[in-house]
């Protein structure tokens, strides 16, 4: 049951995926449902400036999401991944509203939005923590930056006609050197975005670890890792090699240059996601990858 005290501030903010052409139709339908049931909804100004969307308050550029009681993204996996940067540094409770194709973060649909919104205003509801991963970037003795990722943090070349070279440490120890277009640092939440077109593996939200997935690499050893979530993994640039470029769930990025090292561990803070049915991951899996289960050799699985 969801923790959140019964003085809690009834403010919903709401970030969406502005580009859709039908999108103010569809968020008119969940500011509808949440106003019915007691919450003050916000949006970001520059995004309700698009939508024009009536009855709803606009959140400030200067503004952060402070007092805010859920943020409900509405969008695909991206548009989850952009509001988690708001809610991740005050622990609120993240909604996806799933208008995607995939959307393993958004998991609700927008036709369960009525008896969504009832549920939230009853705080019926599990808030689920999902591992996050920090990321420490070093130059020549110097902590040049400092940033975070849900999903992954991942280290690629900087230069397309030349390979990437990197040697890998984990928990101190040297592991292997090798030539690749990249390495993905990724969370079980990730696990089934960058990380799993690389050749990695699935792994249950459930699961406390973390991942380690070379990007085409050229060596003998270039399997995937599964590390304990209080390891360390260390991503050195080569200093003869080209610049390389880290990127955080596809919206930070940073320039390596040749000698940097990035160290990744488990994130401080998590982000926490609200969850409203108890679904196995197992039957998401399936579904959004439209996995075969029927039919295999005339036999019918119910």
């Amino acid at each position: 049951m969801n923790d959140s005290t019964e003085d809690a501030s009834r403010r919903v903010l709401l970030v969406t995926h502005t580009g859709r052409e039908d999108i103010a139709e569809r968020v008119t339908t969940i500011v509808e449902c949440l106003r019915r049931n007691g919450f003050e909804v916000l949006a970001l100004a520059d995004e309700l400036s698009e939508m024009r969307l009536a009855g709803v308050s606009p959140l400030e550029p200067d503004d952060d999401a402070r007092g805010v009681e859920t943020v409900v993204a509405v969008g695909g996996d991206g548009t989850f991944l952009r509001a988690a940067e708001l809610a991740r540094p005050h622990g609120i409770p993240l909604l996806g509203v799933n208008l995607g194709r995939v959307g393993f973060l958004a998991e609700v649909e927008l036709s369960d939005m009525h008896s969504i919104a009832e549920r939230m205003a009853a705080r019926d509801y599990d808030v689920e923590e999902r591992l996050t991963v920090d990321a420490v970037v070093e130059h020549d003795g110097l902590v040049v930056a400092s940033t975070w990722a849900l999903n992954e943090a991942t280290v690629e070349k900087g230069q397309p006609a030349r390979m990437l070279e990197v040697l890998i440490e984990i928990d101190g120890r040297k592991l292997s050197r090798y030539g690749c277009d990249g390495v993905v640092c990724a969370t079980p939440s990730g696990s089934t975005a960058h990380a799993m077109s690389a050749g990695g593996p699935v792994v249950w939200p459930g699961v406390e670890a973390l991942l380690l997935v070379p990007i085409s690499a050229h060596a003998l050893f270039s399997r995937p890792l599964v590390v304990a979530p209080t390891s360390t993994m260390t991503i050195t640039v080569e200093p003869y090699a080209p610049p390389a470029v880290l990127t955080c769930d596809g919206r930070r990025t940073f320039l390596l240059p040749p000698g940097a090292t990035v160290t990744l561990r488990r994130g401080a803070l998590p982000v926490r996601v609200m969850r409203l049915t108890q679904r196995p991951f197992t039957d998401r899996l399936v579904a959004k990858l439209a996995l075969p289960v029927d039919g295999w050799r005339g036999h019918r699985i119910t």
